[in-house]
């Protein structure tokens, strides 16, 4: 009996959904010179604590110096220990998004196991790779990864550039506009005791900070109910914070911001000869 299906659905080969569409002459990203003007979203922060990570992102996306949307969706889980957050192009960084998680899927179906968290990132990486010729002409996607590593126990956080370079980063980062801002709220108040509940909340100072000095950049919009998505992710898989609760911790970073709109002081380590 003969199969419906092409040659190509029914070869052995490489367990890589993103080879399978080349192998089909699925479109390839386009080349050339130009450039297009399209939403970009920023910005998104992630930080690791002792049972593993948070990632969370801002709302808004800008074309120019206008708001093209103040709802979108920066942060998803890429599978059931894992999370990406997008940075750049909106509409590029979403499809690439798609394509990643069917890519994981598609790999544990063909195999019959799941990728190591390290082999998760290096399938980003080369994704990115294959939009080289779009970043050119200014769709740039920059994503920032991360998951809990089941055979290291820990929570680990991966950047990228936009040929696809990829770098792991320690305790803290940030991508996007404001990320500058983030970086320096992360570094005050990050501390490795933290809990996932003060983490969620350092977050959202942090998403906070940036977006009091970067205008790409939201904060917590309480007349629209609009808030960030924050993703938790530990050994029992990803949690996506609930919105009730990421009202309340708004709601209490708000009224504290009142009180002082800089934000928290860092923790001084008195052991260390920080002094008070």
């Amino acid at each position: 009996m003969t199969s419906a299906f092409p040659p190509a659905f029914r070869a052995l080969g490489s367990p890589s959904f993103a080879d399978f569409l080349a192998s089909i002459g699925a479109p390839a990203p386009a080349t050339g010179e130009g450039s297009v003007q399209a939403p970009h979203g920023t910005t998104i922060v992630a930080l690791t604590f002792a049972d593993g990570v948070v990632m969370a992102g801002d709302r808004r996306a800008t074309m120019g110096n206008v708001i093209a949307q103040r709802d979108v969706q920066k942060v998803f889980e890429a599978d059931s220990h894992s999370v990406v957050g997008i940075a750049g192009t909106a509409g590029i960084a979403v499809e690439l998004v798609r394509l990643f998680q069917v890519e994981l899927e598609h790999y544990e179906k063909i195999e019959g196991t799941a990728l190591s968290l390290e082999g998760k990132a290096n399938r980003l990486s080369t994704l990115l790779r294959g939009n080289l010729g779009m970043a050119m002409q200014g769709l740039a996607v920059v994503p920032m990864f991360a998951g809990y590593d089941l055979r290291e126990d820990r929570g680990r956080i991966f950047s990228y550039d936009v040929t696809g370079g990829r770098y792991e980063e320690h305790e803290y980062h940030a991508v996007g506009s404001g990320s500058s801002f983030a970086r320096g709220s992360l570094k005050k108040l990050f501390h490795d005791d933290a809990s996932a509940e003060e983490s969620v909340r350092i977050a959202l100072e942090a998403l906070y900070d940036a977006a009091d000095d970067d205008s790409a950049t939201s904060g917590p919009d309480l007349t629209r109910r609009i808030f960030p998505v924050v993703a938790v992710v530990t050994s029992a898989g990803v949690d996506m914070v609930s919105e009730d609760s990421l009202a309340e911790s708004a709601e209490a970073m708000l009224a504290d911001r009142m009180r002082r709109p800089g934000g928290p002081r860092a923790r001084v380590d008195d052991s260390q000869g920080g002094g008070r």
